[in-house]
């Protein structure tokens, strides 16, 4: 049954908004005046897949946010352990939703499973709110009966990639905020403070300390250039931005990303912990291992790690161990690879890699608070000697003048 968002005044003449279920926008109206309500505005909610199945466009923000997606799974699974039937859940859930745009979303999906549909059948008409790997675990908890559990677990693996990227985020805000900082006050530096001051002394015919001469120079190239070498460096993202599209010059960049100094082990330690948690998940709730790989393989963003779980994949499927498979490149960790080993000879393959999946977590963490760490003196310290060496060259023209004066 189709849902329609509608906008009504009511007796007292107050406008109410919300959610209606009917089958067509006449017999919504008609739901509307039955409840005393007179409609203003009925509009039909429609998924985010068009006829042919491809995904409609959206304004910007019409998406659910990660957060969103944790609070809206912990509650479904609350709802369904404790024996409430899927659509009074939804029903549940609906009257929660703050957000115009997850109303008409819970709405969407409650109708759809009124019309007869299984849940991972409606959250796959929302492939932009809920991705593949999501709509997996939902048909496998579907499939063996164990919806509420597979959804529990879904929302811990939510909450704890939540909690994972804030921490990296707020290790590396810091040394972003002094970088855009120190640019800024460079900039007005060079382009303001300097020539107004060492103007003065162009009409004395003093010759400049050497270190005023390059200030100087410096100031007039940002002054004349400096919008042009912006353009410049942005036209040069964008180039390298396009190179990456080739499928080989991305390969070769996140190899070398894997190898880059200081860089490399925090690039390997979020796939890896990205790719055992994701494994960690899916098999647990009983996807079948080839599709887990795959769905994992999906959350990796380095594309190296990616054809190798796509080799690791191939090479199981002929009967090949998964820790042998894998162990075949050195891309991934040499402890993730014997816990898998171990969870393979033990039976407890989910268990080892969500310990494997903390570790790397762990060590994710670790590695981006020392980057972080190491970031802020360095960048300090590079501001401090630029605006030493400004105060410099503003400064010694003064002294010797003072010194010639005496």
């Amino acid at each position: 049954m189709p849902a329609f968002r509608y906008e009504a005044v009511d007796s007292l003449g107050a406008t109410r908004k919300g959610v209606v279920n009917a089958d067509s926008a006449r017999a919504a109206r008609s739901d509307l005046r039955t409840q005393g309500l007179v409609p203003i505005a009925v509009d039909a909610i429609a998924s985010q897949l068009d006829a042919s199945g491809e995904t409609r466009r959206r304004g910007f923000g019409d998406r659910l946010s990660t957060v969103e997606l944790s609070l809206f799974t912990r509650q479904l699974a609350s709802l369904l352990e404790a024996s409430l039937p899927l659509e009074q859940a939804f029903t549940a859930l609906l009257e929660q939703a703050e957000r115009s745009y997850v109303r008409d979303l819970i709405a969407s999906i409650r109708s759809e499973i009124m019309a007869g549909a299984s849940l991972s059948d409606a959250l796959g008409q929302h492939p932009r709110d809920f991705a593949d790997i999501y709509r997996a675990l939902v048909a496998s908890g579907e499939q063996i009966g164990q919806l509420s559990r597979v959804l529990s677990r879904l929302a811990d693996y939510i909450e704890r990639r939540n909690s994972l990227v804030q921490k990296v985020r707020l290790a590396f805000t810091y040394p972003a905020i002094v970088t855009v900082v120190a640019f800024a006050i460079v900039i007005f530096l060079l382009t303001y403070v300097v020539p107004q001051i060492v103007s003065v002394f162009a009409n004395t015919k003093q010759k400049l300390p050497l270190l005023t001469v390059i200030m100087l120079a410096i100031s007039d190239f940002v002054r004349s250039y400096g919008l042009i070498v912006a353009a410049v460096v942005v036209a040069l993202f964008w180039a390298w931005r396009t190179a990456l599209k080739n499928p080989d010059v991305k390969l070769r960049w996140h190899r070398w990303l894997l190898t880059a100094p200081m860089y490399g082990k925090f690039e390997r330690s979020l796939n890896t912990a990205r790719f055992a948690s994701t494994l960690a998940i899916t098999t647990g709730s009983g996807v079948p291992i080839l599709r887990a790989l795959q769905t994992s393989r999906d959350t990796l963003s380095n594309m190296a790690m990616r054809s190798q779980v796509e080799e690791a994949a191939a090479s199981v499927r002929e009967g090949v161990g998964l820790a042998r498979a894998l162990s075949a490149h050195k891309h991934f960790p040499p402890m993730l690879i014997h816990m898998i080993r171990a969870g393979e000879v033990t039976g407890e393959l989910p268990a080892m890699l969500d310990r494997a999946a903390n570790a790397q977590e762990q060590d994710l963490e670790r590695r981006a608070l020392t980057i972080a760490g190491l970031l802020e003196p360095a960048l300090i310290l590079a501001m401090g000697v630029v605006v030493l060496l400004i105060v410099l060259a503003v400064l010694m023209p003064i002294i010797e003048i003072n010194q010639l004066v005496r």
